[in-house]
């Protein structure tokens, strides 16, 4: 495994230190490695959405159209 040495504010490092004191991580690299993986597992999913979306063609709906079908949806579930 490598080693990478990094600087950062004393309140991240509270922060980290509480992260792992929680009993959620084993110590400070676990919990610096779940937060890599929590963001290579976003990237993906956003390229995901973009190569589906590209792929679904263009819409014929406005803006608008979109804004008003989401909230007709959120006031609907």
């Amino acid at each position: 495994m490598a080693t990478l040495n990094i600087s950062i504010p004393s309140e991240m490092r509270q922060w980290i230190d509480l992260q792992v004191e929680s009993g959620h991580f084993a110590n400070a690299s676990d919990y610096i490695r779940d937060l890599i993986r929590h963001n290579q597992g976003e990237k993906q999913a956003i390229n995901l959405a973009l190569l589906e979306g590209e792929a679904s063609g263009e819409s014929t709906l406005t803006v608008s159209d979109i804004i008003r079908q989401q909230k007709k949806h959120l006031l609907n579930e």
